[in-house]
């Protein structure tokens, strides 16, 4: 018994043969690790790439996490109390920022990859960032903005956290961000859409 099922299922939004899938593959004795890594993850991993080359669109994507997030109902009591998490994201959208879009669609991709994700919504102060960051452990904040006057504040965002000391990488993304404004700001890293900050994010973690 593969994951090849579980895999397909989810490239097909199908809900329901996604669940049937993972019960199968549990009943047949596939590593609980394995059915997460190979055959939820990594469809959603697909699902990633192929919309950062505009293959796939929003409605896709988001039928396509709704399928894998079924599976994961199914998986998650014989993970052992593992979640398979690749590390904690702390996400939202800048100070006088209130657009949620792009930042809910990076938000359900990360958790979508196995990251624990904590959403702190729209129109998020420095400090609210910093503070949430520390009492979870964060491994990354990811800050959006889609207004060109509140990047000003993205800058003023990052260089807050990075003088809390607290070491927390961060990430930016929105439409009128590019790499060169994330640079400038002293940003870790930048990502252009919700599949590729997904595999940024893997990065920043592993360095």
């Amino acid at each position: 018994m593969s994951t090849q099922a579980i895999y397909d299922a989810i490239m097909e939004f199908e809900d329901d043969d996604v669940v049937e899938a993972v019960k199968e593959a549990i009943e047949a004795g596939v590593d609980p690790q394995i059915i997460l890594n190979e055959g939820l993850i990594g469809a959603m991993d697909e699902v990633g790439r192929l919309f950062s080359i505009g293959d796939l669109y929003v409605p896709e994507m988001l039928m396509a996490a709704n399928a894998m997030k079924a599976g994961m109902q199914v998986i998650k009591p014989y993970l052992k109390g593992d979640d398979g998490g690749k590390g904690l994201v702390v996400i939202g959208t800048v100070e006088g920022d209130l657009h949620d879009i792009g930042k809910n669609l990076v938000s359900m991709m990360m958790e979508s990859a196995g990251f624990e994700v904590i959403d702190l919504g729209i129109d998020v102060p420095a400090d609210k960032f910093i503070e949430t960051a520390k009492t979870n452990n964060a491994g990354i904040i990811c800050l959006s903005a889609l207004l060109t006057t509140t990047m000003t504040t993205m800058g003023e965002t990052v260089d807050a956290i990075k003088k809390s000391g607290l070491g927390v990488k961060t990430m930016v993304g929105g439409a009128p961000v590019t790499e060169e404004f994330a640079k400038e700001i002293g940003a870790d890293g930048f990502a252009e859409d919700a599949g590729e900050a997904v595999v940024f994010a893997r990065n920043l973690l592993a360095s």
